[in-house]
């Protein structure tokens, strides 16, 4: 069973910077990638940025790209989505994800960001 915890969302002005963390455990067997999405009020959820889980190949979406950064620490056991020159368009419930090679994807239960004008 994989287990993913996130934390560090908030309320933050636009231009200003925020720091997602994801904790995962479990059984990480068959997982190749973990990953942010997000879902904003009346949207669909979306790809944010993904990252391998061996190697440190890297995915954005365009809307976020040149200022959020995907890393993970394999020792703590997280990964983390550091956002900066933060959009009032970027607000949103963001999920940390694990995606396997089969079955469903895994998800965390969601972290609020919001950001004010």
């Amino acid at each position: 069973q994989v287990q993913l915890v996130e934390s560090g969302g908030g309320l933050v002005q636009a231009g200003g910077s925020l720091t997602l963390s994801c904790a995962y455990s479990g059984n990480f067997f068959g997982i190749v990638a973990l990953g942010w999405f997000r879902q904003a009020p009346g949207k669909e959820r979306e790809l944010v940025a993904t990252i391998a889980k061996i190697g440190d190949e890297t995915t954005y979406s365009d809307s976020v790209k040149g200022r959020f950064s995907i890393s993970k620490d394999t020792g703590r056991s997280t990964v983390d989505l550091q956002m900066d020159n933060l959009k009032t368009e970027d607000t949103a419930v963001y999920y940390c994800n694990a995606k396997p090679k089969w079955g469903p994807d895994k998800w965390g239960q969601g972290t609020q960001v919001t950001v004010s004008p």
